[in-house]
């Protein structure tokens, strides 16, 4: 018995003499990314901009662990939806943010922004495909970049193959225009149920979603 606590002991204190011999390397990044900032700046404000937007959303994701595979997958494997009703509180954020820049361009007569595409047998085939892929690798884009930055190498393997896949629908990107994209309706919400319908609509949806997610973990389990 005193053995095996005297390993353990050895193990987690071999841990905590890693993590402290990984500052000097956390450090020599720091220093890179403001050195990197610093030169981005020099070209042009906005590319230094958009690095420092690009490194806090990172360091968002890996302290939250943000992952829109999870938030589908936890709830069925382990009874969690916290990060499901993270994602729908995000959604409902983008909702608002998303409805005023639209409604605003509506109201002036201007294009309504946004990629509003169609939606047909493609959004089904990908969304089938993109589903199993990213169960399977254990990532989602934002969760397989983060996970990476973390050194995970199964993760690393997985975004080769996300890049070589996405290289591959590319290539059948014409086909796919042909076959279902073009001959597929565009549906923009506020045109088929209008404005008010479709925001507050969108949003009771959400709020139902959310509720069902809140029972589903603390159901009681008999």
């Amino acid at each position: 018995m005193a053995q095996s606590e005297v390993s353990l002991r050895s193990r987690v204190g071999s841990r905590v003499r890693t993590r402290k011999n990984q500052l000097g390397y956390g450090l020599a990044v720091l220093a890179l990314v403001v050195i990197l900032g610093i030169y981005l700046g020099s070209l042009k404000i906005s590319l230094a901009a958009k690095w420092v937007i690009g490194i806090a959303f990172g360091i968002i994701l890996q302290r939250s662990r943000f992952c829109f595979t999870a938030s589908m997958r936890d709830p069925v494997l382990t009874g969690s939806t916290s990060l499901a009703r993270a994602v729908l509180i995000a959604i409902a954020v983008a909702t608002v943010g998303f409805a005023g820049f639209q409604f605003s361009a509506y109201m002036n007569g201007k294009p309504i922004p946004g990629l509003i595409s169609p939606v047909g047998l493609h959004t089904v085939v990908g969304a089938i495909l993109f589903g199993i892929g990213m169960v399977i690798a254990g990532g989602c884009a934002s969760g397989t970049l983060m996970r990476v930055g973390e050194g995970f190498v199964m993760l690393m393997v997985t975004l080769v193959f996300f890049v070589v896949g996405s290289v591959l629908g590319a290539i059948h990107l014409g086909w796919w225009q042909g076959f279902s994209v073009k001959s597929s309706p565009a549906v923009f919400l506020p045109n088929v149920l209008g404005w008010p319908l479709a925001f507050f609509g969108q949003f009771a949806l959400l709020g139902a979603l959310y509720w069902l997610a809140t029972w589903w973990e603390y159901r009681k389990v008999e």
